[in-house]
């Protein structure tokens, strides 16, 4: 099995810190160690050290974002946290360490701010960074992309608590994520950065997310209303027969149609491009490799957004009620929205322990004339990323 991208035996080891010690992070450490022209370096995480017996790579934990950071070439985040988590970050940026993340909802959050400090990209693995990866091939081939599209197998905004147990438990994940994935949540909060990162327009707030069981016919009917907008749209289609994965729907000039019909990409004028996966942190190292080259920005949530996930309540919730938990939770859910339209709405990544000063009707959207939200760094920088 190779081990390494050089044939050198002369290699020196980059040194990879990690942020977070979940999932994600246990499968990035086994990957790291595979390799050898990486070296891990440490790897932050808020649990007790002594609690973390399942960590592959124990003797490498600190509770410490100073020795995180400390003789590091490169942070990976990969935490799923946001208040945290850019706090760590921009101390990273600020010693001109660059970051790589696997955390779309500090992107769409946090993103804009730490990007106006220094290189932060979205890794690829996850579906923003497989559009982007996606979409750079589109255009090295010529075509003119018109929709960004992830591609979801399942879909219920108000999922009951032991629906969500018995499907965490199955597969091995928490509650909190399973929850955010089948009530929509991810994928709007996904599909808002890819709009940012890629400079997308969203056809309607909540998206589109067209129930189609071809990925070419849906594809088109996304292109054909990217069409009518003058820009191309991030979006998703919706079927339990279609793969998981992301697809890029383009167009190209007509000269070239005569090869594709050839090639059987069909008659056009709209061609879909289907990544029928995404590998998540194996696909990471990808990212990590082209950061540690030299390589460009993949994806960010872009230095002046134009979309964001509001809160919406997914059940009538009281005044004076705190919201433990946002993301992932009973209480809301997420819904992609332009800021210019929804000015004072309250991005759901800021929603954690927020107290409602009037009552909430399932389905409305939070603003922040409606809650309280606790003083932070997220919120700071969600003002300062929106030129506040």
């Amino acid at each position: 099995m190779p081990q390494s991208l050089t044939d050198s035996q002369d290699i020196e080891k980059r040194r990879i810190a990690l942020v977070g010690s979940g999932f994600i992070s246990k499968g990035l450490v086994m990957l790291i160690e595979q390799r050898d022209d990486l070296q891990l370096h440490r790897v932050l995480t808020r649990s007790r050290l002594g609690e973390r017996q399942d960590f592959p790579r124990r003797d490498l934990l600190t509770n410490s974002p100073e020795d995180l950071l400390e003789g590091a070439d490169l942070i990976v985040e990969a935490s799923g946290d946001i208040c945290n988590s850019t706090a760590v970050l921009e101390m990273a940026l600020e010693r001109r360490i660059p970051v790589v993340t696997m955390n779309a909802e500090l992107q769409i959050t946090t993103g804009s701010y730490l990007a106006g400090k220094g290189f932060i990209t979205e890794a690829e693995g996850d579906q923003p960074g497989c559009l982007a990866a996606l979409r750079e091939e589109v255009l090295q081939m010529g075509l003119s992309p018109l929709v960004y599209g992830n591609l979801k197998n399942f879909l219920n905004h108000n999922p009951t608590l032991e629906e969500m147990r018995f499907w965490a438990g199955k597969s091995g994940n928490s509650i909190e994520n399973i929850t955010s994935f089948t009530d929509g949540t991810k994928v709007q909060i996904e599909q808002a950065l890819v709009a940012n990162g890629l400079g997308a327009a969203i056809i309607k707030p909540g998206l589109c997310g067209l129930a189609r069981d071809s990925v070419e016919a849906g594809g088109i009917e996304l292109a054909k209303k990217a069409k009518a907008l003058g820009r191309p749209v991030s979006d998703y289609l919706l079927s339990a027969k279609i793969p998981p994965g992301v697809f890029v729907t383009a167009e190209c000039d007509p000269c070239h149609k005569v090869y594709l019909r050839y090639y059987k990409m069909g008659e056009g004028p709209y061609y879909t491009f289907v990544r029928n996966y995404h590998l998540c942190h194996f696909e990471a190292m990808k990212t990590i490799d082209r950061v540690l080259s030299g390589g460009r920005v993949l994806i960010n949530n872009s230095l002046r957004p134009r979309i964001s996930v509001a809160g919406v309540a997914k059940r009538d919730l009281p005044a004076g009620y705190v919201i433990k938990k946002a993301i992932g939770s009973f209480d809301m859910r997420g819904e992609a929205v332009n800021i210019a339209d929804q000015p004072n709405h309250i991005p759901i990544g800021l929603m954690q322990n927020a107290r409602l000063e009037e009552d909430i009707r399932a389905g409305e959207m939070i603003s922040f004339d409606r809650a309280s939200i606790p003083e932070s760094l997220a919120l700071y920088c969600w003002e300062k990323g929106r030129g506040i």
